[in-house]
């Protein structure tokens, strides 16, 4: 087989804006597949034919497009000649190592010039298939599948339908900054972003030299598997050790996380405004920890202007891991570091912090110019994919 036939859902929904994702979606499903050869990408009523130059490794096409977001499903096809004989004995030739109980047809016809119908063509088909396999028709729930489309060119067949993610494709709804841990959850809030059409850029705060490069690593590993869906993503790695040590020797204990966490926020914003995005991503799930109460997290965010969005808020930690397991991130999530908001930590940091007194507790150190050490000292990375 040497194409794919890729549906769409939620773009089909967009109405006088359709033809702008579609064209972002066309664009992403190549750029998972560049490598393999692309040879033609059409635009069909609410799908996609992709045809490469050559047949198609099955597991390959099936793992790369089944990470794009935007995708719905898609099947693996073979394209043929635009008759029924020739796509009988094709489909048939091509079931010889296939068992299945039930089975249905299902046929598209774009070509309205086709002398048979849909109906027509599924009887034909269909009873070919039948009298090969000895397995019964089921229109409502069979196990196997048969997608067959007529073209005014070209005629396809292919199985069964493959699920995607869904989702918006990656582009369609602009540029954010995300704050991004070697920890579980906010790999997690990176690709729910990605998944509703934003493209990331990464911030990662460490404590290096002051802590292990663990982290670093963790991350690097982690964006390897994100950039699989948005095919090109840059890191920024900030040293913020030197920020904490300055922060602990100004400040008492019970604010320190606090702290921490606006300073991050301030070079996280001034990065994304820099690189023109327009908000940031957290990973903060509402009451996991003790900078995540909700006193907390209206002082923290007052640090920045920029809006911050938080996809895993209203989530529960058992919900997030199974999260990270589908997506391929909690086993290099679960991995032992060192996460710099583990240093200088205060034994019982406070959980209802009040503005006032982290303001006071900032006036006892230069917010501007740690700031401007965080941003330009930050290291820049690049990851592609395909690599």
């Amino acid at each position: 087989m040497d194409s794919v036939l890729v549906r769409y859902h939620e773009i089909a929904l967009k109405k006088g804006n359709r033809a702008y994702f579609t064209e972002l979606l066309k664009r992403n499903v190549i750029a998972a597949v560049k490598d393999l050869g692309v040879k033609d990408i059409r635009s069909l009523p609410a799908r996609l034919l992709l045809t490469l130059k050559s047949d198609i490794d099955q597991a390959t096409a099936t793992e790369r497009i089944g990470a794009v977001f935007g995708v719905a499903n898609f099947s693996l096809v073979e394209r043929t000649a635009t008759d029924v004989e020739t796509l009988r004995v094709r489909i048939l030739d091509s079931l010889d190592d296939t068992r299945f109980e039930s089975f249905r047809i299902d046929t598209q016809r774009g070509d309205k010039a086709f002398p048979l119908t849909s109906p027509e063509i599924n009887r034909v088909l269909g009873a070919a298939v039948k009298e090969k396999s000895h397995a019964r028709v089921d229109l409502e729930k069979p196990e196997f599948t048969v997608f067959v489309e007529i073209l005014p060119r070209d005629a396809f067949f292919g199985f069964n339908k493959i699920p995607g993610p869904g989702g918006l494709p990656v582009g369609a709804s602009g540029r954010v900054v995300s704050l991004i841990s070697g920890g579980i959850d906010s790999p997690v809030a990176s690709y729910r972003m990605m998944q509703r059409g934003c493209r990331l850029i990464f911030v990662h705060f460490h404590s290096a030299p002051y802590q292990d490069k663990t982290s670093q690593e963790k991350v690097r590993e982690l964006l390897k598997r994100l950039t699989r869906h948005q095919f090109n993503s840059r890191l920024f790695l900030v040293p913020f050790g030197e920020i904490q040590r300055q922060i602990v020797a100004a400040v008492s204990r019970p604010l320190r996380v606090i702290l921490y966490r606006r300073m991050m926020l301030r070079i996280a914003e001034a990065i994304a405004r820099r690189e023109k995005a327009k908000a940031l991503v957290t990973g903060e799930s509402l009451g996991q920890v003790a900078s995540q109460t909700l006193e907390n997290m209206a002082v923290i965010q007052q640090a920045a202007t920029l809006p911050i969005l938080r996809p895993l808020v209203g989530m529960d930690k058992q919900e997030i891991i199974d999260q990270a397991r589908r997506i391929g991130t909690f086993d290099i999530s679960s991995i032992p570091d060192q996460d710099c908001c583990q240093l200088f930590v205060p034994k019982h940091p406070a959980t209802k912090a009040h503005l006032s007194d982290v303001e006071k507790d900032e006036a006892s150190f230069d917010v501007k110019e740690l700031v401007r050490f965080g941003v330009e000292n930050a290291a820049e990375e690049h990851f592609t994919f395909p690599g």
